[in-house]
């Protein structure tokens, strides 16, 4: 049986070209077929393949979601765009990466997704799902979106805003964080909903668990009707009367990891925090010297300093 990757690029980066041909030759070298994703490919047109080497930003990666929708490919992301929160490893480590992935050097980690529901007001129903978010926003721009807010099957809230984001931990340092979110650990199985400058009180982050539903009602009086765009990818019309169903899907997305390092890390790296002077690792080894000492002087009466003296 032909072992195949698919390579998910983006095409439009100059860098991208020298990448995808050093993917492609580690590939072969390791008697895998490499497979390129057209630009307008979607799932039903690919072979099957077995792994997934993305060479771009998020929204590359976010593209490669798309097409592995519902398996159990793992997506490697090298990036390539500006912060690249969802890759994996960088352009000068493309070669080593993709090696690793075709040898099985690699761990999985499962990201949650959401399901998407549209309820319109003929009747219809649009499913979609997403990574990252469900952005529902005004349509109009000199208008405001009125809308009803209802979180298992109980009504929170209503008021007037340019929008509202429902969006994964995954998400949360995407769309959702630049409204004002809370950022979200990824291991947090749970559900985030922002509003995008509320006319309201209460208009604060919520975080809910991951059976919640949440439910976004574009109000009849609402001035301007709503789009729900999936992913910052797929687009939705969402007029007045219609009803927005947000809960966890069943599906997650599935990223190789290379190395065990915390979200803590990889939010330093993709933010360039400024952790200079931090004494953490020094104190954590004074506090483990005490907590021996404490431990002989229960036994001996006698407290020993942090170099061992009496």
């Amino acid at each position: 049986m032909t072992r195949r990757a698919l390579i998910v690029t983006h095409s439009g980066r100059r860098e991208a070209v020298s990448a995808t041909e050093e993917a492609v030759r580690v590939l072969e070298a390791a008697g895998i077929e490499p497979v390129l994703a057209p630009e307008d490919a979607v799932a039903a047109d690919l072979p099957d393949f077995e792994l997934a080497v993305v060479l771009g930003g998020d929204g590359t990666i976010l593209r490669a979601a798309e097409l592995t929708r519902g398996t159990d490919v793992p997506l490697l992301g090298v990036n390539l765009g500006h912060v690249g929160f969802l890759a994996e490893s960088e352009r000068e480590d493309v070669g080593e990466a993709v090696r690793r992935l075709t040898e099985g050097d690699f761990s999985v980690e499962e990201r949650v997704t959401l399901r998407v529901r549209v309820l319109l007001p003929d009747g219809g129903v649009v499913e979609d799902w997403a990574l990252n978010e469900a952005a529902l926003e005004k349509a109009e721009r000199s208008r405001i979106l009125e809308v009803a807010v209802e979180v298992d099957g109980r009504p929170l809230s209503s008021f007037g805003c340019d929008g509202m984001v429902a969006a994964t931990a995954t998400g949360s340092t995407a769309h959702a964080f630049s409204a004002g979110g809370p950022v979200v650990w990824p291991d947090v199985d749970g559900m985030i909903l922002v509003p995008v400058s509320a006319h309201a009180l209460f208009a604060r982050p919520l975080v809910v668990g991951p059976g919640s539903r949440l439910a976004l009602e574009v109000l009849e009086r609402s001035p301007a009707p709503g789009q729900l765009t999936c992913d910052g990818r797929r687009l939705t019309d969402v007029p007045q009367g219609a009803r927005v169903e947000v809960t966890r899907s069943d599906l997650p997305v599935r990223l190789a990891r290379l190395t065990p390092a915390p979200f803590t890390t990889r939010l330093v790296q993709k933010f360039a925090l400024p952790v200079t002077g931090w004494r953490g690792l020094a104190d954590a080894r004074r506090e483990a010297v005490r907590d021996a000492d404490r431990a002989a002087a229960g036994e001996t009466g006698t407290v020993l300093d942090e170099g061992g003296a009496r």
